[in-house]
């Protein structure tokens, strides 16, 4: 197995760009027009969300028939109906029958910003495919040039889309050749600005140190994968908050082609609990662009494909079946790599580890917003429980970024970035898609509004 991780992982960092495409637009006034009425709803008009069945999410309950009240970017009131002083200006959003939960966040997404230039139609499409998906926050994981213009923008409501929290360029084997050039991009990502710095491999363990101890000295996050070097419980040691996509637990497990030591699961998943470390799975992404599995045709069956463009997705098939094809891939194994994938999460999660939801869209059959849905399902078959699964979207990203903002559960004073449903998320992670609209730092988007857009975008993405 460790034959196909060969395979596959060298091109992972290089599937973003491949399916991006330098898809670029003139601004037009409409569009103008468009972000120009984010910020005025925002700012002048109170909405309230009427006799709604609020699932808060600070734990597994619902208040039934309540009112939220929103002013601004800030929820400014939550009670049983009837309780609240309505304001006379307020738009009044009926919620009998329906959910509102908080908005939910993808924690190793990505927000390439082709050319550099974050005020492109791609780019725009791109933002509102998270919102369209009730995506509120998006933890972007390899910095480029534009991104933090791009986090300005959209925190301004320029661009209609997620708040942005954006990690610098990664640090690597090629990027990074000594411990010294480890600390000095320390100090430059955050002079700059950056909100985490990036781990990709190729790290030694002098370099990792070096970075680890610079990060913890002028106090930035950092977080990705586990250099070879380095290993899982060193880099526990050293500080690192986040360890994405689990393949730092296969390994130190020896698990790619074999079965698992359970009481070796065991152990490391009680020194996971110890560390504080947060996990963010990536299962769906790993199975088909890591180790590649899945069907071609079923895969360019997924309905989601129309928002992305055309030759981006004929890229991703392109690679895909190159992967398979490769005398490297094994099919068996690559199933046994998948199911220890699932063991893991469900140990890790039934252990009392911290789950973030994330996805690592737009990779490879993953397109930004929708891979969170399908990344939930993954989080189901792996055993979680509905409320694990939901809690590692809202409460647990809220308590990730508490130094930061206040957000992920609908009490007073979180941010606004709420979804109305239509069908208790709580009895079925399917209910979740089932959308009545979504909120956006205030904005708010209802669901014939969103699916106007989709279709806008579908034509963009044909052409």
């Amino acid at each position: 197995m460790k034959k196909i991780l060969t395979q596959w992982l060298p091109g992972l960092a290089l599937m973003v760009p491949v399916g991006l495409l330098l898809v670029t637009a003139d601004e037009s006034a409409e569009l103008m027009a468009e972000r120009g009425s984010v910020r005025q709803q925002a700012a002048e008009e109170p909405i309230a969300f009427v006799n709604v069945n609020v699932v808060p999410m600070d734990r597994e309950r619902v208040l039934e028939r309540h009112t939220v009240l929103v002013q601004g970017d800030r929820i400014i009131a939550v009670g049983p109906s009837g309780s609240i002083d309505m304001p006379p200006n307020a738009r009044q959003i009926d919620g009998t029958g329906r959910y509102l939960m908080p908005g939910l966040s993808e924690m190793h997404g990505h927000t390439p910003v082709p050319g550099g230039d974050p005020n492109t139609e791609f780019v725009r499409n791109m933002m509102f495919l998270y919102a369209a998906n009730g995506v509120t926050t998006v933890r972007g994981m390899l910095g480029a040039p534009g991104q933090l213009e791009l986090r300005a923008l959209a925190a301004r409501g320029e661009i209609i889309g997620p708040t942005l929290y954006q990690a610098g360029p990664s640090f690597n084997g090629n990027a990074i050749n000594s411990p010294a050039e480890a600390e000095q991009r320390v100090r430059q990502q955050k002079a700059e600005g950056w909100d985490l710095l990036k781990v990709h491999q190729g790290l030694t363990m002098a370099e990792y140190d070096a970075m680890a101890r610079t990060a913890n000295e002028v106090g930035i996050r950092f977080g990705g994968h586990v250099p070879a070097d380095v290993g899982l419980v060193h880099a526990m040691q050293m500080g690192q908050q986040t360890f994405d996509h689990i393949d730092g637990y296969i390994a130190y497990l020896d698990a790619a082609d074999k079965a698992i030591d359970m009481r070796r699961l065991d152990q490391i998943v009680e020194m996971t609990v110890r560390a504080g470390s947060w996990i963010v799975p990536t299962q769906v992404l790993w199975e088909v662009g890591v180790i590649g599995l899945g069907d071609i045709d079923q895969l360019m069956a997924m309905p989601e494909l129309r928002y992305w463009p055309r030759q981006g997705v004929q890229s991703w098939a392109t690679n895909f079946r190159q992967g398979q094809a490769s005398a490297n891939f094994d099919s068996e194994l690559a199933q046994i790599h998948a199911r220890n994938r699932q063991v893991v999460l469900k140990a890790l999660a039934d252990g009392g580890v911290k789950m973030l939801m994330g996805t690592d869209s737009p990779q490879i059959f993953s397109v930004p917003g929708f891979s969170l849905h399908r990344e939930m399902q993954a989080m189901r078959n792996a055993g979680m429980s509905t409320y694990q699964i939901l809690e590692s979207g809202t409460k647990n990203v809220g308590e990730y970024f508490e130094a930061w903002d206040s957000f992920g559960t609908v009490a007073i004073g979180r941010r606004a970035d709420l979804i109305l449903l239509e069908a208790n998320p709580l009895q079925g992670i399917e209910n979740v898609s089932r959308r009545a609209g979504v909120m956006v730092r205030g904005h708010w988007l209802p669901e014939n509004e969103i699916q106007q857009r989709l279709a806008q975008i579908a034509d963009w993405a044909d052409n």
